[in-house]
């Protein structure tokens, strides 16, 4: 095999909404939360225009300014060895972090479904993906001897992102730690994908991994839990030879990030509860509203609860692919959800729950009507 960035998958997810995301009047596709405006921040953070008139347009180091990185460390400690290293969002850590540490051939276990882009990347850097298989039937839950039994001599990485996107699925804190402990008996690296990490619903935050594991690069990001995707901010947390290298491969492409989205940034991390506790609870009722309304319709969707996320992965019970029916609904009612094929199951649909009630209220009843309506409307 061999290294073919050129030639990487056309990106699914990001073809669907290209086109439609910024159409649509009606959002229950996104696996983030209502966003906030720069007004309602500043006025959140009590941040004078001044501040932001002082801020001089001039690049930024590197890994990142020192006052985020280590407002970043201070709320996602890590091990003294590693480094934290501000990015383009997470999906900028996790592209340098899996061209820095693979080599065709060697293997990469990665959950699936899974975020085309942890997959994809993987290929395209001629190494060979090894799908972490979360059933369905048991709720997409994941199950820790099956990873065991997927870890062999060339297993380069395991790359794991919980609570999951698009199911919601986590790992108790137990299970959680059995996992780590499966990672450190094993001398592969872990690329733990944090996005969705401050999002669980039904324990406490999961310790970041980068403050356990020696061999850990893990990431996170403002898009999701934050709601400040339009920052374009993002870190990893990983050992300092492994942030050399990803620097290395930065200085080809964005080099740095915006001392203005650097500064907000860490004054949101330095009061995140503050940012981070109205979105949690509209999520959390958002999470109730949406499992009602599919345990009333027990004939249309077959749903597993999420236990951390604001996405839900429910099965169309009568549609083998919902392309169609998520088409329907974008071009029709205006309403953006995502079809199942976009994470290699056709059959289902990625249902954000995280943005406004009311919002969240129209397109569950425009998807039940067109579910009804079925198969005339699609």
């Amino acid at each position: 095999m061999t290294n073919a960035l050129g030639t990487i998958a056309p990106a699914l997810l990001e073809d669907w909404f290209r086109d439609r995301y910024f159409a649509a009047t009606t959002d229950i596709s996104s696996s983030g939360v209502e966003n906030w405006t720069l007004g309602r921040l500043r006025a959140l953070l009590d941040i004078p225009i001044a501040d932001l008139d002082a801020i001089a347009f001039r690049d930024s180091p590197s890994c990142g300014h020192e006052e985020l990185t280590s407002a970043i460390r201070d709320r996602y400690p890590a091990l003294p060895g590693h480094r934290i290293m501000v990015t383009h969002g997470s999906s900028e850590a996790l592209f340098l972090a899996l061209a820095a540490l693979l080599r065709p051939g060697d293997e990469v276990v990665v959950p699936a479904p899974a975020y085309q882009s942890l997959v994809s990347t993987v290929e395209a850097l001629g190494a060979r993906p090894v799908p972490w298989e979360l059933s369905p039937d048991h709720g997409f839950v994941p199950d820790l001897d099956r990873l065991a039994h997927l870890l062999g001599p060339r297993t380069r990485l395991v790359v794991a992102n919980f609570p999951h996107n698009p199911t919601g699925a986590t790992l108790t804190r137990s299970a959680y730690d059995d996992f780590l402990g499966l990672m450190a008996g094993h001398p592969a690296h872990l690329l733990w994908d944090g996005a969705l990490a401050e999002l669980g619903h039904d324990d406490e935050r999961l310790p970041d991994p980068a403050g356990i594991l020696e061999r850990c690069v893990s990431t996170g990001t403002y898009s999701k839990a934050f709601g400040l995707p339009g920052l374009r901010i993002g870190w990893c947390a990983a050992p300092a030879a492994t942030v050399r290298d990803m620097v290395r491969l930065r200085d080809y492409t964005t080099l740095n990030s915006s001392p203005v989205n650097e500064f907000l940034a860490a004054r949101v991390m330095r009061h995140a509860d503050t940012v981070l506790a109205p979105r949690l609870r509209t999520v959390r009722r958002n999470r109730e509203l949406l499992m009602t309304w599919a345990r009333e319709h027990p004939r249309l969707v077959d749903c597993p609860p999420p236990a951390g996320g604001v996405t839900a992965f429910p099965a169309i019970r009568t549609v083998t692919d919902t392309r169609a029916l998520c088409e329907h609904l974008a071009a029709e009612r205006g309403v953006l959800a995502v079809p199942g094929d976009c994470f290699g199951h056709p059959d289902r649909v990625r249902i954000g729950f995280g943005g406004p009630t009311g919002e969240l209220t129209t397109g569950l009843d425009a998807l039940t009507a067109a579910l009804t309506d079925m198969p005339a409307a699609v």
